[in-house]
């Protein structure tokens, strides 16, 4: 019986790391390839020994596939292309291809020219990898070879986040990557269409969570920053250069505006403008109401929020800094917090999820002694978390389930104990397997591919005046003997001899038509009817 698997080199129960080994009819594919930002060791890279223990990984790998530009999506692209030694193709989508490299670049500046640490990539394989990077347009069906083809579904999450779907034949997977099904005030929903693939991929990042409305969670925001900036306060939001950042500048910008208020408020130098500029550039991957807008008047041009430099952080008086990178791992933001943080007037806000061994990880579990590369530093200041995580909730991961219909679901990007609680609803929900395996386990996942059957005009025209339907004796001496199916449903269901004619009716057969037989394995044979030299109608027998 065919078979797809599945084996997580990261994400498998774990946050951070995404990268999925999945084969499918005879195919191999990697999803994602991601680094652990919680590790400094071998751990922050997957295991790709898991790939092959014997020869190149390019002749065992089809191809490679990025969802979007987070470096626990694609941080050890390079290190895996260029210092392990993969040189097939890599498919991504134009935003991403584009704002990838820049935040890979980031990184090796704050891991080898700051902290000094070597077996690292070098900027120059950045730019050698990127060379193998084939860009995707949304909806557009790619051939990688003459079996496999890929096609991009909008993801929402961050500018240029797709989900994928990988079909060989008639088998098919969807890896949803990260994925929001919420709207926000410059990116859309994430969409796709039923196309009922044999296992669904899905990030399970809040498995256990169901978030109350956008309005309220905005409201509290702007009343807690207001609240420190009256106590003369300042306040730290950490944050990833593209994505929440964005979302929280528009609603800080407004409110400013409105409020009337005074106090600065910056961002780290640079990526405003890089920033700017990539939403610009890709306009038509924001919401509806900013393409609306954008001739008018540009959102993400900011009159109240200006470039930081690192002499503000001791500035006296209230200010609000957004910084990188977002989980208080590295950077200006780790910087910033540890000069900030023993004052009790101030405050970070946590925006989004914080992976295990991060500070953001240390300080949300109520740590008030926190060390990362250097002494213990005791935390004073106010800290919050806010989830304008742009990952689904429960809610979220449910609804895209019952839009793609799978056959099967399995989950990664996510904690265990969390994941157990979502597998259980979805078993019980939709009746279909749920599988949550950990990093290196492999999951085998039995497909029942559909086999496409013809019905030829040729054959049914001697028994059929055309706009009517076939003559009462054919349809009695079809549906006595052969097992059809119900193609007027999404079901494919099989109809029983003795209910075909109750349930198909006359008139209901119309030509031409294509019948599907979904579960080959419950019947005996095959018969041929030909007409005109021609394989005309092919009937499986029960």
């Amino acid at each position: 019986m065919p078979e797809i698997k599945v084996t997580p080199l990261g994400a498998g129960q774990d946050v951070g790391r995404s990268c999925i080994l999945v084969s499918i009819a005879g195919k191999n594919v990697m999803l994602d390839c991601g680094m652990h930002m919680g590790y400094n060791d071998d751990r922050r890279f997957p295991d790709f020994s898991y790939i092959t223990q014997n020869g190149r990984l390019t002749d065992f790998l089809d191809c490679v596939i990025i969802s979007h530009f987070h470096l626990d999506h694609c941080g050890a692209l390079p290190y895996f292309s260029e210092m392990v030694g993969y040189d097939g193709p890599i498919y991504m989508t134009h935003p991403t291809k584009a704002i990838c490299p820049i935040l890979l670049e980031d990184f090796r500046k704050i891991t080898v020219d700051k902290k000094g640490e070597t077996n690292f990539f070098t900027s120059q394989m950045i730019k050698d990898c990127m060379k193998k990077v084939v860009a995707v347009h949304l909806h557009q069906t790619v051939q990688v070879d003459d079996e496999l083809e890929i096609k991009a579904y909008y993801a929402g999450h961050v500018l240029g986040a797709a989900m994928f779907q990988i079909k060989v034949g008639c088998e098919s997977v969807v890896y949803t990557g990260d994925y929001n099904m919420t709207p926000d005030r410059h990116l859309g929903a994430a969409w796709i269409d039923k196309c009922r693939p044999d296992l669904l991929i899905s990030e399970s990042t809040y498995a256990t969570t169901i978030r109350d409305s956008k309005r309220c969670r905005e409201r509290d925001f702007l009343k807690k920053v207001h609240e420190a900036i009256e106590r003369g306060g300042k306040v730290l939001i950490p944050v990833f250069a593209l994505g929440r950042a964005q979302e929280l500048c528009i609603l800080l910008e407004t409110f400013w505006e409105r409020m009337n208020l005074k106090a600065p408020i910056y961002f780290s130098t640079g990526l405003t403008e890089k920033a700017n500029h990539y939403y610009k550039l890709f306009i038509t991957w924001t919401n509806q109401k900013i393409r609306k807008t954008f001739v008018q008047r540009n959102m993400f041009e900011f009159k109240h929020i200006k470039a930081f430099d690192r002499a503000f952080a001791d500035n006296p008086g209230p200010m609000v800094v957004f910084a990188t990178p977002g989980m208080l791992h590295a950077g200006q933001s780790l910087q910033i917090f540890k000069k900030w943080a023993g004052n009790e007037k101030n405050m970070v806000i946590m925006p989004g999820y914080c992976v295990q061994g991060t500070v953001g990880h240390k300080i949300l579990g109520g740590h008030g002694n926190v060390s990362q590369e250097g002494p213990s530093l005791e935390v004073k200041m106010q800290v919050e978390y806010m989830s304008f995580s742009a990952h689904a909730d429960a809610k979220g991961i449910m609804q895209l389930i019952r839009q793609a219909e799978p056959r099967n679901v399995l989950l990664v990007h996510g904690e265990a104990k969390k994941m157990e609680f979502l597998k259980q609803k979805i078993e019980q929900e939709f009746h279909v397997t749920c599988h949550m395996p950990a990093n290196g386990e492999t999951v085998t996942v039995h497909t029942n591919p559909n086999i496409p059957v013809d019905v030829s005009l040729g054959l049914l025209k001697r028994e059929l005046t055309i706009g009517k339907v076939l003559s009462v004796q054919l349809i009695s001496t079809i549906f006595k003997k052969y097992y059809l199916l119900n193609i007027f449903t999404n079901l494919y269901s099989r109809v029983q001899p003795k209910d075909h004619m109750s349930f198909w009716g006359r008139g209901r057969l119309r030509l031409p038509c294509v019948l599907f037989f979904q579960d080959t394995s419950s019947f005996s044979g095959v018969i041929f009817f030909k007409k005109f030299a021609k394989m005309s109608l092919a009937i499986l027998s029960g």
